[in-house]
């Protein structure tokens, strides 16, 4: 077992048992435990648990994001300070002002890309799993906490005529596959469909005027075009069962994306804007906003409250 294998061991464990699980639960309901209708929804199960393990994080990476995007002119007045000195002493004192930066904003570069790092090694572990399910079944051995017979299970179950462990470029051959040509090709196209909209949309209505002209999002526009485009050409080596898992996944990161532009959105972007006018048309006051300081907070004007001027009343003079 190689160093990669042995890291991944316990993603693989984990994410066949939830799998298997997920299996036994819908098989217990009345469905075909051969079905690739079943082991589809099962992998589906797999995405739900781990997107909903991770919102606690996700919630702590847009707070890093608005960080970051909050520190954007500190960090250019930061960058013109030290701009032409190349000697040590100054890249050091720069480094050092960079992380008091970090530290007074509640933020770090890393912060916001947790997230994909966490949900990396269960992707490769179930890479693994679904990549070794035809080899597995072979060799009459199980794969994590699947024994031999889910595994045989597994390797024949199909899904619109397509095996789930199959893939684009090692289809298998036979009858399925067209079929495994055509799902492939629709699943790629809807995981980087998905996800290209996903950061599209946080571009267009989820950023600050101040994070739209900053270098970082020069980056970011980069990666807008560049993350689909290599998920997709490595699509096509994913079998069905990945690009089932992964596809999910991005409608799920959709989804919720949608859901924090229209109820969390950034201060100062768009959407903020957006929540703001529809908040004042429900009669409702704004709300702080998450990653939001208090000083940036805006306070309802004072209503004028018009009262009716009290006439002075006339003594009741006595009569001579």
């Amino acid at each position: 077992m190689g160093f990669f294998e042995t890291i991944l061991f316990p993603f693989k464990w984990v994410v066949s048992w939830i799998m298997w699980i997920f299996h036994e639960g819908f098989v217990f309901l009345g469905m075909d435990a051969a079905s690739g209708w079943t082991w589809t929804l099962s992998i589906i199960g797999l995405v739900i648990v781990i997107r909903a393990a991770l919102i606690p994080v996700f919630v702590k990476q847009i707070k890093a994001q608005r960080g970051m995007q909050s520190l954007q002119p500190d960090l250019k007045k930061l960058q013109q300070k030290y701009k032409g000195k190349t000697d040590q002493l100054s890249r050091q004192a720069m480094t050092q002002e960079q992380m008091a930066l970090y530290k007074k904003h509640g933020t770090n570069p890393f912060a916001a890309c947790l997230p994909m790092l966490i949900q990396m090694p269960f992707f490769f572990a179930l890479f693994q799993v679904l990549n070794g399910i035809s080899s597995s079944n072979a060799a009459g051995k199980g794969q994590g906490a699947l024994s031999h017979e889910a595994i045989q299970q597994f390797d024949e179950a199909t899904i619109l005529g397509a095996p789930l462990s199959s893939s684009l470029l090692h289809g298998g051959g036979g009858d399925g596959q067209l079929a495994v040509v055509i799902l492939s090709i629709v699943m790629i196209l809807a995981m980087t469909a998905s996800q290209f909209i996903t950061q599209k949309q946080i571009m267009s209505k989820n950023m600050s005027e101040e994070a739209l002209a900053s270098p970082f999002m020069k980056q970011q526009k980069m990666m807008l075009y560049i993350l689909p485009l290599v998920f997709g050409i490595g699509g096509i080596n994913f079998p069905i069962g990945v690009l089932i898992y992964w596809t999910t996944t991005n409608l799920w990161t959709m989804g919720q994306q949608f859901f924090v532009i229209r109820r969390m959105p950034t201060p100062g972007s768009p959407a903020a804007k957006a929540m703001a006018e529809r908040r004042a048309k429900k009669g409702l006051p704004m709300v702080p906003l998450l990653g939001e300081k208090k000083s940036e907070t805006v306070e309802p004007a004072p209503v004028a409250v018009k009262t009716q001027r009290v006439q002075p009343q006339r003594k009741n003079r006595k009569k001579r």
